[in-house]
């Protein structure tokens, strides 16, 4: 590793994992600028294949949710381990079969969408999976006699915010089981072919009680419709976001088990050895990704310190929407020995005063010119950034399997800003 004035004074986890390769996050600050989204290579594949081999059921498949991270070189590296995709927009489409994947990988999950993104998955020959009744109805009047799936609300919902629960009696999603008869009556009047069925409860589940619940609601649903090809349960994976205090992982084998022995039951009754899929996006993407930002001033209000860096909510938005947890590493810019550690409220450039990464959290005493870094900062990071107040969106680089650090995205310029305004 490349230490040249460098020390860590906070870094458990990324130490663990040789996160870095074969250099630092000083030398990338100083390379790439800050603020900077880092992602491994290494980690990103370990995670896929975790996936991949979560059940020995034969027909089985995993379908990564772009939503969590849209990066082609990111893409790229989930299709090669065998995973296939969802996606929410015509942009993601357009965006993942850049990155290599076939019309026939790829299922739109559309929610309220127009005629236009409607055509657009199915002229690409993407299958789409709608919403509502009047979605179907939407699909049948612009596609009659085409596949189509539909995204079903189980009654189950789950997830670490109530603005993440995407199933249940307080959401906008799926249709409800009690319309079921509207659903064939669509199918009917289209001439629809129901390829499959497909849910999501909700994000972060560590148990997955609520999942396997849905799970065999869903596979029960699915009895009353012979002639669909797949069962998709959706994602909500979740990851340990409080490492530094021994937050225990997913026991993926256990719920694999689990969900094994649901679907088999299923077979068993029904003797239909049907396509069952997932559709993780946290999980595969979260722990790949650290962002990395540098401390720019210190003061103390009001007997509170605050570190003022260059991780406004622009760039990470988690915390400020959804109140979400990130651990924090410190790199030190010169060697100093290790002190107590002390309340800091981390918070970012953006003029507002909800503009906080991490309140009165304890770390060491900081110093401007330190580099912090953001753990499991892959999923739903830079795909939400944005260039409120003008604050330009970051560069993202890649640590390969071999160590080296790719650019994989450019940091946007200030005349990117300008770049859409007439004249």
């Amino acid at each position: 590793m490349n230490n040249d004035n460098f020390a860590y004074i906070h870094d458990i986890w990324t130490r663990e994992q040789s996160f870095f390769g074969k250099t630092s996050p000083r030398s990338l600050a100083e390379k790439y600028g800050t603020p900077l989204y880092v992602y491994s290579e290494r980690i990103l594949r370990e995670r896929c294949r975790e996936l991949m081999g979560l059940i020995g059921y034969t027909n089985f498949g995993v379908n990564y949710s772009a939503k969590a991270n849209t990066n082609p070189s990111i893409l790229k590296i989930i299709r090669e381990e065998g995973l296939s995709v969802d996606a929410m927009s015509p942009g993601e489409i357009y965006l993942e079969m850049k990155a290599g994947f076939r019309p026939e990988d790829i299922l739109f999950i559309c929610n309220n969408v127009s005629d236009e993104e409607i055509r657009y998955a199915v002229e690409a020959g993407v299958l789409v999976s709608v919403d509502s009744i009047s979605q179907l109805e939407r699909h049948g009047r612009l596609n009659p006699g085409g596949r189509v799936a539909v995204r079903i609300n189980p009654g189950i919902g789950a997830g670490h915010h109530e603005k993440v629960v995407t199933a249940g009696t307080n959401t906008k999603f799926g249709v409800d089981p009690a319309f079921a008869g509207d659903l064939r009556a669509a199918l009917r009047e289209h001439g629809l072919r129901l390829a499959g069925l497909n849910q999501h409860i909700g994000s972060l589940f560590m148990s997955g009680d609520e999942y396997l619940e849905a799970a065999s609601f869903l596979l029960s649903f699915a009895e009353e419709f012979p002639e669909i090809e797949f069962v998709d349960f959706g994602g909500g994976f979740g990851i340990p976001y409080h490492k530094e205090g021994g937050e225990k992982r997913l026991d993926l084998p256990l719920f694999g088990r689990r969900l094994q022995e649901t679907i088999e039951r299923w077979v068993n009754k029904t003797g239909r050895r049907i396509l069952m899929k997932i559709e993780p996006g946290r999980y595969t993407v979260a722990e790949c990704g650290v962002l990395l930002g540098r401390v720019h001033a210190l003061k103390v209000n009001a007997g509170r310190t605050y570190a003022g860096t260059d991780i406004g909510f622009n760039v990470l938005i988690r915390r400020a929407m959804y109140d979400a947890h990130h651990d924090i590493e410190v790199y030190a810019g010169e060697p100093r020995a290790e002190e107590p550690k002390v309340p800091v409220t981390v918070v970012g450039n953006i003029c507002e005063t909800g503009d906080i990464l991490a309140k009165d959290r304890l770390l060491p005493p900081l110093m401007e010119g330190d580099i912090l870094g953001v753990l499991d900062a892959g999923a739903y990071g830079m795909v939400m950034a944005s260039n409120y107040n003008c604050r330009l969106r970051p560069a993202e680089v890649l640590i390969t399997t071999d160590g080296d650090d790719v650019l994989i995205r450019s940091r946007d310029t200030l005349e990117d800003l300008a770049g859409h305004f007439p004249g």
